[in-house]
């Protein structure tokens, strides 16, 4: 864009603000009046490379549109609570299969931790299950805090080859 151009726009800016947001300000009100003005010189700031002649009626024109925009999305944003129905936002039922699953899921992951060396299956659960961080593992297993950090890298990493 060239320095033109751009104090051009500024200068819009400037003196056509405060009545571009009362523009605004009768369709989204004055709480979203400014950012409705400030949305619409940054799309004219990234529109100024082309060829846009900048009037006041023009910038009224934008700022009347992009305030109707909004006041169409807070409607829809509004309404969505009206529109969702019981069945999707209700928890779905569990089958006996997936508990099945989850249960076997479970006993297998509790073979991959016991088959941890001792070290690493502390940290692992002092880690996951009872959630201490790596200072207070590596303060109660009398380890530095790199060790901890590795032995929870060896824990997920065996976990996650197990579990595939």
């Amino acid at each position: 864009m060239d320095k033109q151009k751009a104090e051009q726009l500024e200068l819009f800016y400037k003196t056509e603000r405060i009545r571009l947001e009362r523009v605004a300000a009768r369709k989204v009100g004055v709480s979203s009046a400014a950012d409705v003005v400030h949305d619409v010189f940054t799309r004219l700031w990234d529109k100024a490379k082309e060829h846009v002649v900048l009037s006041p009626s023009y910038l009224t024109r934008c700022i009347s549109n992009a305030a109707i925009d909004q006041l169409r999305a807070d409607k829809r944003t509004l309404s969505l609570p009206e529109r969702i129905t019981p069945e999707q936002y209700t928890a779905p039922v569990i089958t006996p299969y997936q508990i099945t699953e989850a249960r076997d899921d479970l006993r297998h992951l509790d073979q991959i931790i016991q088959s941890m060396p001792e070290r690493t299956r502390h940290v692992f659960l002092l880690s996951r299950v009872y959630g201490c961080t790596y200072n207070e593992i590596a303060e109660t297993l009398d380890l530095s805090y790199i060790m901890v950090e590795r032995e929870m890298a060896k824990a997920i990493i065996t976990c996650r080859s197990a579990m595939k």
